[in-house]
């Protein structure tokens, strides 16, 4: 309820232990960047593949006689936009209570939240972006065939699982060099460029990352390392580490293929607050997007599972 006694007021600075960082989405453009559709389903590759190499074998007799006809054949994948929408209200006798606290409190402290419609608006644009993020990492696909239904957009963790991508599964074994060896040489036989790639993981296998791949020089006042960066035989990799990673696992994601698609409302805009109708002494309103991931080709991104740390 948005009354002054479901909304109390509070001295003191305000804090929340849940994480309100989200670097792929940061990476990939934040809620601004990206690009726009006008369709809520959108490609994200257009793939087509050769056979095999093969050493020719056709003699000058042979050659006096084109060989039959063969085609490149295309296909493509694409995913979907879901709806991101949230509402307030917050009553008027809420707004004219601004004074009213609750808690303890000492002279001269006042109250942590000045105006209570603003802030609970940058708050649900926190928590969108907490969703998006959650969504470009493990969002399951689905695409709505009527109004009735939903569309969920393909997170990086099933794009892996397409056709092309690459899926280690590590045997239950403890995370090692030899297992990161293996996760990319599979992509690189796959196709992976390694132009930006990352591995978004969870703190605990941040720090196993760490301990396999430490080196640091000899100093005396300063102890311990932190990787960042780790240099492989097909280009640099980067270590973001992530609260909406999922545990024990290792996610690579090339993100320069990788951005957040967005929808406009005409007159609107991508993601928006707007007042809903009045009904008594309250203000609200909602906030409205349509928001996808365009995750590139699978063969670009890699994940690996079953590991202990």
């Amino acid at each position: 309820m948005p009354t002054i006694w479901a909304l109390p007021n509070f001295a003191g600075e305000l804090f929340t232990a849940d994480s309100i960082n989200t670097p792929l989405l940061t990476m990939t453009g934040g809620l601004t960047g990206g690009f726009k559709s006008t369709n809520f389903e959108f490609p994200t590759a257009s793939l087509y593949s050769f056979p095999a190499a093969a050493q020719p074998a056709i003699t000058e007799t042979a050659s006096r006689t084109a060989p039959a006809a063969s085609n490149v054949v295309r296909s493509q994948v694409t995913n979907v936009t879901q709806i991101h929408q949230e509402a307030i209200e917050v009553t008027y006798v809420k707004q004219s209570n601004g004074g009213r606290m609750s808690g303890l409190n000492t002279a001269g402290q006042v109250n942590n939240v000045q105006d209570e419609i603003n802030w609970q608006i940058a708050r649900k644009l926190e928590k969108i972006a907490r969703d998006v993020e959650f969504s470009m990492v493990q969002g399951v696909y689905a695409l709505a065939a009527n109004a009735g239904q939903f569309s969920n957009t393909r997170g990086l963790r099933a794009t892996t699982a397409l056709a092309g991508g690459t899926v280690v599964n590590a045997g239950a074994v403890i995370l090692s060099k030899a297992l990161m060896d293996s996760l990319f040489l599979n992509m690189y036989n796959a196709g992976a460029v390694f132009k930006n790639l990352v591995l978004y993981v969870p703190g605990s296998v941040a720090q196993r990352l760490s301990a396999i791949y430490a080196y640091a020089p000899m100093d005396r006042q300063v102890g311990g390392v932190a990787i960042k960066q780790i240099l492989t035989d097909f280009g640099p990799v980067g270590i973001v580490v992530s609260r909406f990673a999922v545990a024990l696992e290792v996610l690579a994601i090339e993100v320069s293929v990788v951005a957040p698609v967005f929808q406009e409302v005409p007159g609107k805009g991508i993601l928006f607050y707007e007042p809903l109708a009045k009904t008594g002494a309250s203000e609200s309103g909602q906030l409205f997007g349509q928001i996808g991931c365009d995750h590139g080709p699978a063969f670009m991104h890699g994940r690996m599972w079953n590991f202990t740390v």
